[in-house]
């Protein structure tokens, strides 16, 4: 877990308040690495397609910001 990473009393406020997977199309890449992608994004000013492997892909991190 890096610095920028939401820990587990964080999770745990937020995670009620996110969508469950669709009923039609595909489901959604795991809520946890998506948001950590997007904070470290948002803490470090890089660009999105520095975004680190070990979150989810960097267009799917843009995509669920936007």
């Amino acid at each position: 877990m890096s610095r920028t990473d939401l820990t587990e009393v964080q999770w745990t406020k937020l995670e009620p308040l996110l969508p469950p997977n669709p009923k039609r199309g595909h489901a959604y890449q795991p809520h946890r690495p998506v948001i950590n992608g997007i904070i470290w994004r948002m803490k470090t000013g890089s660009p999105w397609r520095d975004i680190p492997e070990r979150y989810a892909p960097w267009q799917t991190c843009w995509d669920r910001l936007t």
